[in-house]
């Protein structure tokens, strides 16, 4: 099936061109050939993956719910194995996360320690008994839960610290 153009061609030459094909000019018009400019070096991809705000929520909160059941197993579910384990998991949500969504990093990490929770709690019967369960280990654990929520925190800001300096670089070096 044949496609019609939608566009009109337009007949004026364009800006900074001459209106006749470069093969139609004469020789003396040509001009030498201009040495091509060294390639820009490539970006540098970044290490690890990158993570939508959604997708650190749901690492952080799956990476804690295997580790809570993980330390159900192997510790009985102590909670100061469950604090030492969320570390890291912080670090990495917080890391992990796109430049654009830095600021869901800090929000996201304590959810995941909730989430993480729930198969380390003690086996309370129905659902209020393991809301109070959730909410009595929330309030033990406190501090595990501040530590990791300042880790994720600090990386954050000195992810967007790097950032801005990195942009201030390229913007001096782009105006001078």
């Amino acid at each position: 099936m044949e496609q019609h153009r939608t566009r009109q061609q337009q007949h004026a030459p364009r800006r900074g061109r001459s209106p006749v094909p470069p093969a139609r000019r004469p020789p003396a018009a040509r001009r030498p050939p201009v040495p091509a400019a060294a390639p820009a070096p490539a970006p540098r991809r970044p290490s690890g993956p990158r993570l939508t705000g959604l997708g650190a929520g749901m690492f952080c909160g799956a990476a804690m719910f295997l580790l809570g059941g993980l330390d159900l197993l192997l510790f009985d579910g102590a909670s100061t194995a469950y604090g030492v384990l969320f570390l890291p998991v912080c670090a990495l949500t917080a890391l992990w996360v796109r430049k654009g969504d830095l600021l869901t990093a800090p929000v996201v990490v304590p959810i995941g320690f909730a989430v993480g929770l729930l198969p380390v709690i003690d086996e309370e019967v129905g659902f209020l008994g393991k809301l109070m369960g959730l909410v009595t280990a929330l309030a033990t654990q406190a501090p595990w839960l501040y530590a990791g929520t300042l880790i994720a925190v600090v990386t954050v800001l000195v992810r967007r610290v790097a950032l801005a300096a990195r942009r201030r670089a390229v913007r001096k070096r782009m105006a001078g």
